[in-house]
């Protein structure tokens, strides 16, 4: 059974930084895709970066390329978000989640089974 704690949120001025974290349990081979998502009040959630297991390649929303970097640290079983130059339009419950997806360039919310609790992120002006 997969299992996926987030942790890192905050509050944070405008052009500061935030890592989150995911510390995960029971993800096997037939995962291909991590990935962070947010939902802000009122919207849709919405993908942010993921990450194919097999080649440690990242997918990038338009909105956070260049300023978040995902990454994973297999030996601590973790899936990490670093997030620069915050922006309040960052500002959402962040969540981790799994898929069996071989198409992790696609950041459908959909195409994820696992989900974290979420942690929040506030950025202000």
């Amino acid at each position: 059974q997969v299992q996926l704690v987030e942790s890192g949120g905050g509050s944070v001025q405008a052009g500061g930084s935030l890592r989150l974290s995911c510390k995960t349990s029971g993800v096997d081979s037939s995962t291909y895709c991590l990935g962070w998502f947010r939902q802000a009040p009122g919207k849709a959630r919405e993908g942010v970066a993921t990450i194919y297991t097999a080649s440690g390649s990242g997918y990038y929303a338009d909105s956070v390329k260049g300023r978040f970097t995902i990454s994973r640290d297999k030996a601590d079983k973790s899936l990490n978000l670093q997030m620069n130059n915050l922006k309040p339009e960052d500002t959402a419950q962040y969540y981790c989640a799994t898929s069996r997806s071989v198409t992790c360039f696609d950041l459908t919310y959909n195409n994820y089974q696992n989900w974290g609790q979420g942690t929040q992120v506030t950025v202000s002006t």
